[in-house]
């Protein structure tokens, strides 16, 4: 019994997807910050002629201004364009940050719809399952993450930041162009390493997460059981699992079909394929029926391939009302399916 309720198994579909519609995905905070700072630096990068356009507007704007009283109509002129502009700027790079952090989440876990956690729930403010929380094993995971990254980032930006003020002795000759255009160089290739460092980080914590979810999901055996004997009683997933037994059932009938030797219907409603293999067989067997669509596909399956199709309205009702599917025919038909069968040998010299 106690090895029924030790968490075991692996889980299954339905515990992840009950997981995902309550909004319990793996979600790793370090890859969308990667997948989110990329974006913000390319975004940067590209509307970075755009803002600089825009500073200089605002800087002749200001100057125009100088020397001139302040009034109310004019302050309020200056803070309107200023907020302009501003919006201009940011709300661009805004949008862009925003959809991709949108986008990170789908990357790594597809797009999930839920109210669920913003339902209100008393338990969420209990204080001693928070404390719980707050020493748990997810906790000092997280803890040792925040730890390693500072541990790792800061000694590696603080080693870049110590060997460019070297250089600025010498940097300080150069013109103002020259010192924007090395300022420049240096901020691209710091980002580009914390970047890189990022990249690292992200997909361990990807893994991490990932790690940690599924264990989380982990089930018992008696958990399983439970969930089977649960779905089976589901009346959807019972009419569910009956259609789909249906729909094998009549692909592996269809397939039967070109093994008939005869197939006898009312000539319209109802078509009912026999097989008589005397050697095996102590009787005729049924290898397909239907009626309406069903037994128009039988009837044109048993055209495609030369069987005989035999018109006789009373005798394919009983067969199809009295024999079961993959069974040899009831004995009260042995005489008028010999008949037929007769007259079908004897067209084909059989």
């Amino acid at each position: 019994m106690a090895d029924d309720m030790e968490k075991t198994e692996e889980p299954t579909s339905k515990k992840i997807e009950d997981a995902r519609n309550e909004g319990n995905v793996p979600r790793s905070t370090d890859t969308s910050g990667f997948v989110t700072l990329t974006v913000a630096v390319v975004a940067v990068f590209i509307f970075l002629n755009f803002i600089a356009s825009r500073i200089f507007y605002l800087y002749e704007f200001y100057m125009s201004y100088v020397g001139v009283a302040l009034t109310k109509n004019i302050v309020t002129e200056i803070g309107f364009v200023s907020l302009r502009e501003l919006l201009f700027m940011i709300v661009p790079l805004t949008a862009i940050v925003a959809l991709s952090g949108i986008l990170a989440g789908v990357m790594q876990f597809g797009f999930v719809y839920t109210t669920k956690p913003l339902t209100p729930d008393l338990k969420k403010i209990d204080p001693i399952k928070g404390l719980g929380k707050l020493f748990s094993m997810k906790k000092l995971i997280e803890g040792i993450k925040i730890t390693a990254k500072v541990a790792i980032i800061f000694p590696i930006a603080f080693y870049f930041m110590i060997e460019y003020t070297k250089e600025l002795p010498t940097v300080i000759n150069f013109s103002m162009m020259g010192q924007m255009y090395w300022l420049m160089e240096k901020v691209i290739i710091l980002v580009l390493i914390m970047l890189m460092i990022f990249f690292i980080l992200g997909i361990i914590d990807l893994l991490i997460v990932r790690h940690q979810y599924f264990k989380d999901l982990m089930m018992s055996k008696q958990e399983i059981k439970d969930e089977y004997k649960q779905m089976e009683g589901d009346p959807h997933i019972k009419a569910k699992i009956k259609q789909v037994q249906m729909q094998i059932a009549q692909k592996r009938m269809m397939s039967d079909i070109p093994s008939a030797d005869v197939i006898i219907t009312n000539p319209t409603h109802y078509a009912v394929a026999l097989r008589y293999d005397k050697d095996r067989e102590s009787a005729p067997r049924v290898i397909a029926k239907g009626v309406d669509n069903i037994a128009l596909k039988i009837k044109e399956i048993g055209r495609e391939h030369l069987i005989q199709i035999v018109e006789n309205p009373p005798l394919a009702r009983q067969l199809y009302d009295t024999s079961e599917l993959d069974e040899v025919i009831p004995e009260n038909l042995y005489k008028a399916v010999a008949e037929v069968l007769a007259f079908v040998f004897k067209a084909e010299n059989r």
